[in-house]
């Protein structure tokens, strides 16, 4: 069978642009754009189709849906606009004439940490360049020395961002527009990722010198439990990321990481996998193994781990009995861990049940 060729799709910076490019455009023509073309951060030029445009508020305002193509994305399929309005020419002196402002449904920056300061709205930096970018070029094919205010909006951007963790970063009231390239590239995780390195920038910016690292919202939760004490931006979600969290961490200057995860996740990061998706579950159960007959020699419990089908398996037949063999994966995941993040940072293992009681605390032994 063929393997089908997944389909790429655009940011929500593209997304942005394309809506800003196109209501200079009505407003200097008098007549909707179907599309318009726009350069990317990677000097490539993509046409994209524009849903909707009205005059309105003393300019226009058109809207661009949101293509991720075939990449899990929550804001696929949304409606992302620009309010355009155009002034005077600027007087000599005064600065860039295109201002980017930040409407409903964009999120609006409270933490430090991010790329731009609180205060700002959530419009990166690269997209900020593509939006000025798409208007110039839209002004100069027309001849035109005007000023341009652009506001962009998402109609369902505070709905959307309930998905997302921008509360955790300081986001509030929306989404971020985000893109370093422009294009979403399927499977890429370049939301996901570019979650992560905020997450990290936003703690170390609070003061932080640990963090917490969970593989998702329910080990997160246990380990908020775990710790209580500690704020929110302690707590970072790094998926499967294992390596570039670490790495990540080690750069951003935390001294300490805490690794708080379920069994499966810490089988395969005592292996070594820079990224845990990658090590199927066999692979994991056939380490474990053979971990048991290293520690001990014990034949009938490598084997009866052999025959497991799931990590929570090989968890109930291991956690209870056989402490030593469950010590022995959490001291690997230190050893893994340490390799990714250097000496300077101290590393410390949590493994917790399946009902988030600990299990393992690596500092914890002796």
């Amino acid at each position: 069978m063929k393997k089908r060729i997944l389909r790429t799709g655009f940011t929500t910076g593209t997304a942005a642009a394309a809506a800003a490019k196109g209501a200079v455009e009505f407003l200097l023509e008098g007549r909707p754009p179907q599309a318009v073309t726009v350069a990317l951060l990677t000097g490539d030029r993509l046409a994209i189709p524009v849903h909707e445009c009205r005059p309105g508020d003393g300019g226009a305002a058109c809207t661009v849906i949101k293509d991720a193509g075939d990449d899990p994305d929550v804001t696929h399929g949304a409606e992302i606009g620009a309010v355009v309005r155009l002034h005077a020419p600027p007087a000599s002196g005064e600065g860039s004439r295109v201002v980017i402002r930040g409407g409903e449904g964009v999120g609006r920056i409270t933490k430090p940490g991010l790329e731009l300061p609180p205060g700002e709205p959530a419009i990166n930096p690269g997209p900020r360049r593509m939006i000025a970018q798409a208007v110039e070029e839209a002004l100069a094919a027309h001849g035109s020395q005007r000023a341009v205010t652009i506001e962009i909006f998402v109609p369902r951007g505070r709905e959307i961002a309930r998905r997302t963790l921008n509360e955790r970063l300081g986001i509030l009231g929306g989404i971020s527009i985000l893109g370093t390239t422009g294009i979403v590239r399927p499977m890429s995780h370049e939301a996901f990722t570019a979650t992560i390195a905020a997450g990290l920038s936003v703690a170390r910016a609070t003061g932080l010198d640990r963090v917490v690292l969970t593989t998702g919202r329910r080990s997160e939760r246990f380990a908020q439990r775990r710790w209580p004490q500690w704020p929110e931006e302690a707590f970072v979600q790094v998926g499967d990321f294992f390596q570039m969290s670490l790495e990540l961490a080690a750069r951003r200057g935390f001294t300490q990481v805490i690794l708080a995860v379920f069994f499966g996740k810490a089988l395969k990061m005592a292996q070594g996998a820079p990224h845990t998706h990658a090590a199927r579950s066999e692979l994991s159960l056939e380490a474990l193994s053979q971990w048991a007959l290293q520690l001990d020699g014990n034949k009938a419990l490598a084997g009866r781990i052999g025959a497991c089908h799931t990590a929570r398996e090989a968890f109930e037949l291991v956690a209870p009995s056989h402490p030593a063999l469950l010590a022995a994966v959490g001291r690997r995941i230190v050893a893994a861990a340490a390799r990714f993040a250097g000496r300077e940072v101290n590393i410390r293992s949590v493994i917790f049940d399946f009902a988030g009681n600990v299990a393992f605390d690596s500092e914890k032994q002796v």
